[in-house]
């Protein structure tokens, strides 16, 4: 059980450094054109993630996928972009025409990328373990809380601008996008694979 937690506490501190706050950035992205009366859609989409994540990790645990580590820390950046364009985009749909099927499909596709950026220090404090289910599963339901907790606060966040400053959804969605954006060159400047 304390080999769980210690998981558990890895996960959790994984998504919520400030300091690699690719994956904060990444699911404000995804986060942000949801309200509360939509919050089972974003939450399904960040257990999404957190299942394609693990999966690639597991994948690199047991040494059956290995991906140049160079090029996922650029395609990590290029999937909040992605995100955060798509939102922009997105904000032309007519509602009734929404769907989050193409969310689904590019957040499995991001998961796997951001679970491959993570690999390379999970198989090195995975060397010694003979047992790699525990960790993975532990690991699994930190980045799930995690990434819940930062989906809620963005949440919170949307409705306090939105009702507090009765500021339009649509410029709440705009705006934020525009930032997430303007956070994410930096880091594709400076993971560009040269």
């Amino acid at each position: 059980m304390q080999e769980f937690l210690f998981y558990i506490k890895m996960g959790l501190e994984h998504v919520l450094d400030f300091n690699a706050y690719d994956h904060i950035l990444f699911l404000a992205a995804l986060a942000v054109p949801f309200s509360f009366k939509t919050w089972k859609k974003v939450v399904l989409l960040a257990t999404v993630f957190t299942i394609a994540h693990c999966l690639s990790l597991a994948l690199s645990a047991y040494g059956v996928a290995r991906v140049d580590v160079a090029l996922i820390e650029f395609l990590i950046p290029v999937t909040i972009m992605a995100t955060a364009m798509f939102n922009l985009v997105y904000l032309k749909v007519q509602t009734a025409q929404k769907s989050i099927v193409w969310h689904a499909i590019a957040t499995v596709v991001f998961g796997l990328i951001h679970g491959f950026g993570f690999s390379n220090y999970f198989r090195m404090l995975m060397a010694e373990v003979d047992d790699k289910l525990v960790p993975l599963l532990g690991f699994a339901t930190g980045i799930e809380l995690s990434q819940v907790t930062v989906v809620l606060s963005v949440l919170v966040l949307g409705w306090a601008v939105v009702s507090g400053a009765k500021l339009k959804k649509v410029y709440y969605v705009g705006i934020t996008s525009i930032l997430i954006l303007l956070l994410t060159i930096p880091m594709l400047v400076r993971t560009f694979p040269i």
